[in-house]
């Protein structure tokens, strides 16, 4: 996902620069190690449910004060330093932002991605 393009197709929309004064991105990569005990990640192996990931992204780009929401998940097998998730929300102001993005991250997360690890030797 080009982050840059995304934002400047959607300030092309006179709705969207009326309403909008905070954009907020995540970008998530495969970590060199894992999460809690540090050893080191050799690859993920990434699941998507992508039907879920649209249904998600459409629940939060009706929430109050969001403007407009963009996901992309990758799968498959993904390596340390591969890009991994991407979200850009939209909205008025930052408690609405930072409160969508914080809650769709949670919820992706748990509910429409499924990784395993493999660890180096």
């Amino acid at each position: 996902m080009n982050v840059q393009d995304l934002v400047s197709e959607w300030k092309t929309d006179p709705d969207f620069v009326e309403r909008v004064g905070m954009v907020l991105i995540h970008h998530g990569m495969v970590r060199g190690t894992r999460r809690g005990d540090g050893k080191p990640v050799a690859q993920l192996e990434v699941k998507v449910d992508h039907g879920h990931l649209e249904s998600l992204r459409s629940e939060f780009e009706g929430w109050p004060g969001i403007c407009k929401v963009a996901v992309e998940a990758c799968e498959g097998c993904r390596t340390p330093g591969d890009d991994l998730l991407f979200i850009v929300v939209a909205g008025d102001i930052r408690e609405h932002v930072k409160a969508a993005l914080a809650e769709l991250l949670d919820r992706i997360k748990s509910e429409a991605v499924s990784k395993t690890e493999t660890l180096r030797p």
